[in-house]
């Protein structure tokens, strides 16, 4: 039981990050560059982003609930590791609700505010202006998931020992 908790606690941890790297790294970039547009590019890129911020809830729930399993069973020294992984799982998934409930829908009203295509708007419209910032307070969400998920990635390979025999 417990090596099938490690594995999918595992699981999930990669495929969250894993797939937030593929977006921020690939998919975004790729998108803007061989789009004919940047509007088509950002329906591409928000689409994506939604589907990721659900998977991403749905991989932060069960490494969630392996690891309060995990936790009840474990040593004393190992729950404050499980804790701390289980408090910045909790702040991914917490930021990636921010952005979906929160951010993009409001990105989504400044861009009809806007007449559907947020670069035809000039630089000093109030909703672009608001798109924008909004546009970068998602980056910055998204990439303090992805860092969080990074931490605990580490905070996992920590209770891995190598033997003695290993320089």
């Amino acid at each position: 039981m417990a090596f099938f908790l490690r594995t999918l606690r595992l699981l999930t941890i990669v495929v969250w990050i894993g797939g937030l790297g593929f977006f921020a790294f690939v998919l975004a970039p790729v998108a803007f560059g061989v789009l004919p547009s940047t509007h088509e590019a950002g329906l591409v890129v928000g689409g994506t982003l939604t589907v990721l911020n659900g998977i991403g809830q749905l991989c932060g729930g069960l490494f969630a609930l392996a690891t309060v399993i995990l936790w009840l069973r474990a040593r004393v020294q190992a729950r404050t590791l499980l804790l701390t992984q289980l408090l910045f799982v909790v702040l991914m998934m917490v930021a990636t609700a921010y952005v979906q409930v929160s951010v993009m829908p409001a990105m989504e009203r400044d861009r009809i505010a806007t007449g559907g295509i947020i670069d035809v708007a000039p630089p000093g419209n109030p909703a672009r202006m608001d798109f924008d910032r909004l546009h970068t307070r998602s980056e910055q969400a998204e990439g303090t998931v992805l860092a969080l998920g990074f931490l605990v990635v580490m905070l996992m390979g920590w209770v891995i020992r190598p033997s003695k025999s290993v320089p």
